[in-house]
């Protein structure tokens, strides 16, 4: 009888938690869930995308664009030359308050995803933001090949 409850025991948890044996898979898969939000998920969300330790990472003629669309993301804008694709991030942070918030209505050319600049370039408009402020630019071009990092610049505003 003995080794029978010993057994029922180890089953259930050891008897941290007689009455639920599935209790500490779900402390687990809890805890791995929650993970992303530890490292800083919550990131990307308030428009903060530019990671400068991901930025100390990357090593002209090394880093391959596979590992900037991992610190990264899909960049906020790609320009096509012949020396290589250049990709392009901006990251924003809140703006000190100003008084008294107004809404603002949109402009009839503005309720199109895209716009011609002047180099003729397709571009995506960017939403107009009166709480946020621009944080921080990275511009990081690539060789011909198209994977491999050639020149990369990052600047804090």
């Amino acid at each position: 009888m003995n080794g029978a409850t010993s057994t029922r025991r180890r089953r259930e948890g050891a008897g941290l938690a007689p009455g639920f044996p599935g209790l500490r898979r779900w402390t687990a898969l809890a805890l791995i869930l929650s993970v992303p939000l530890l490292l800083g998920a919550w990131s990307d969300v308030s428009g903060n995308t530019i990671n400068p330790r991901y930025v100390q990472r990357i090593k002209d003629g090394v880093t391959k664009k596979h590992e900037i669309l991992l610190y990264f993301g899909e960049p906020k804008e790609v320009e096509r030359s012949p020396e290589g694709p250049v990709f392009k991030y901006v990251s924003y942070k809140d703006a000190a308050p100003m008084g008294v918030k107004r809404e603002r209505q949109a402009e009839p050319q503005s309720s199109h995803p895209y716009f011609l600049d002047d180099e003729k370039k397709i571009k995506k408009v960017q939403p107009k933001r009166e709480d946020k402020v621009l944080r921080s630019t990275l511009t990081i071009r690539f060789k011909a090949d198209g994977e491999t990092v050639m020149s990369h610049e990052y600047t804090e505003h």
